[in-house]
């Protein structure tokens, strides 16, 4: 069965491929008539919700789809939802994270908590669906360190790690990020919605 991931994301999409193994998964570039989806909630969970419905109707397949996002406590939870577009430009990494270390700059490096938050949902043409979520707990360094990943990870420490998300070899990432421990909670619902009946 063929699941499209509601993301043109590329970085995404190869993350979500080792993490969801076992499936055909395809992006959202398999169907170029399916526009944009607007990200109008104010939650992950509806923004997720929005977009695998989207797709679910649009291409006539089940979809999966993730919000996620950085959460840092100094800044209210902020960027949350509006971490894509933190500096007003969707998917602009590098504007992001340099608004973002501007607005901590002056934080004492022990008030650096933060997390990544990641709500995955499933919908099926029918309008079935089935929602998820997966955290990543950590603190937040002012000087981007590594290559790997994308977003916010240069600057994002784990729990009990030294290394940024960023200096992870992507199988070390995937065992343990929020939206990896997102969609392995998914894959049980996945196969269990869609593996045929006996």
């Amino acid at each position: 069965m063929k699941i499209v991931l509601a993301t043109r994301n590329p970085g995404k999409i190869v993350e979500l491929r080792r993490i969801l193994s076992g499936f055909d998964i395809v992006g959202l570039e398999e169907f170029p008539s399916i526009g944009e989806v607007a990200e109008t909630g104010v939650t992950f969970e509806e923004n997720a919700l929005l977009k695998a419905h989207a797709v679910a109707q649009g291409s006539g397949l089940p979809a999966v789809a993730d919000d996620s996002g950085l959460c840092v406590d100094v800044l209210s939870g902020m960027p949350g939802v509006f971490s894509a577009r933190w500096s007003g430009r969707h998917g602009d990494d590098q504007a992001n994270l340099d608004l973002l270390l501007a607005q901590v700059s002056d934080v004492p490096a022990d008030r650096l908590t933060a997390h990544f938050a990641c709500v995955a949902a499933l919908a099926l043409p029918s309008g079935e669906t089935r929602v998820v979520e997966g955290d990543l707990p950590g603190r937040l360094v002012v000087t981007p360190r590594g290559s790997h990943g994308f977003g916010y990870d240069p600057i994002f420490v784990p729990d009990g790690e030294t290394r940024t998300t960023a200096e992870m070899a992507p199988e070390e990432k995937d065992a343990i990020s929020h939206r990896g421990r997102a969609f392995r909670a998914l894959a049980p619902l996945v196969r269990e919605l869609l593996s045929p009946s006996s």
